[in-house]
């Protein structure tokens, strides 16, 4: 989905210095050399030792992405994949894998995760996958403001308009929306003019995109 032409980079870049990359993992050699790796690049990092103490400090505001071990004593990088998909988590997640993970990581991709990496693995290839989630969470972050904005602009909208809108949408002509309403084509473009005007797009194309954006899909969907 592309993003909301009228977004704000501010908020773009507010929005990258609150990301943090959550690294779980109960390796404190691996882990701890990882910190090391990500803050020598400027990255905001946080560790864990087990999947359950990442889930103390979880909430769904949280930013980022995951760099998670795939196997750890009690419950496992699946596990808390599985359980942070169950409560809707949008955070990027990174499987750390051992050659036998494999077959399992596979299983976790078709799960939603991003990607996984095998030990022993390249310093860059890993800022790599990071740096590519931390940009898939930015731009959730930001089509989920859009969604929420436009929500917002629509519920400002009069029954009469809304019913305009969802026609609009549908790819009704002036025409035809007049015939369906049982209203004048006249009055079909003063309505038109001010959900255009309330929900602040220029063109059909930025009215769609905006309606997607609150219903929370996207323009291929």
């Amino acid at each position: 989905m592309s993003l909301n032409p009228n977004h704000n980079p501010s908020q773009t870049a507010e929005a990258a210095r609150s990301q943090l990359v959550h690294i779980i993992d109960d390796d404190d050699a691996l882990r701890d050399s990882l910190v090391w790796l990500l803050e020598s690049t400027g990255l905001k990092v946080a560790s864990y030792p087990s999947a359950e103490a990442f889930l103390e400090i979880w909430t769904p505001q949280l930013s980022g992405c995951l760099v998670l071990d795939i196997r750890m004593p009690g419950m496992s990088g699946l596990e808390l994949h599985e359980k942070l998909n169950a409560m809707h988590s949008t955070l990027p997640v990174i499987f750390i894998t051992g050659h036998g993970d494999v077959p399992m990581a596979v299983t976790a991709l078709k799960k939603g995760a991003f990607d996984f990496i095998e030990k022993p693995f390249h310093d860059q290839d890993m800022l790599n996958l990071i740096e590519q989630c931390l940009e898939r969470d930015r731009l959730e972050n930001a089509n989920r403001r859009a969604g929420a904005e436009a929500q917002r602009r629509i519920e400002q909208l009069t029954p009469r308009e809304h019913e305009v809108l969802d026609l609009i949408v549908a790819g009704r002509l002036n025409k035809q929306i007049a015939d369906e309403l049982g209203i004048s084509i006249k009055t079909v473009e003063v309505h038109r003019a001010r959900v255009m005007e309330k929900m602040q797009a220029d063109s059909l194309a930025e009215l769609v995109q905006s309606v997607l954006h609150a219903r929370g899909e996207t323009a291929g969907a």
